[in-house]
């Protein structure tokens, strides 16, 4: 069974960066879009930002020129590139690949952003 296993969270300062990996563990064959989504102690699970198979990217207006994401379909690879971190991103962050027969969840890896 195919896992999703994400890495590269932790404790940063605002105005900091952090660049978060998720690398699927077995064989997929096809994978649709990958995306990344957080979510903060009291508030709702949120898209952070996805990119297609293709490269389109979309991204949550509260990180647009902050956060790139990117892939590597040679090693089912999806990363997040964050910058200029700020205290509200502080978070759990969750990827997820899409693929014909629906979604893939990773655990998720804590992100904490220190004022």
């Amino acid at each position: 069974q195919v896992q999703l296993v994400e890495s590269g969270g932790g404790l940063v300062q605002a105005g900091g960066s952090l660049r978060l990996s998720c690398a699927a563990s077995g064989s997929i064959f096809s994978i649709n879009a990958m995306g990344w989504y957080r979510q903060a102690p009291g508030k709702q699970h949120e898209l952070v930002a996805d990119i297609t198979s293709s490269g389109t990217t979309n991204y949550a207006d509260s990180v647009k020129g902050r956060f790139t994401i990117s892939r590597d379909n040679a090693i089912n690879t999806v990363y997040l590139q964050m910058n200029s971190l700020k205290p509200e991103d502080t978070a759990v962050y969750y990827c997820r690949f899409v693929v014909p027969k629906g979604g893939i969840w990773g655990r998720g890896t804590q992100v904490t952003v220190s004022s």
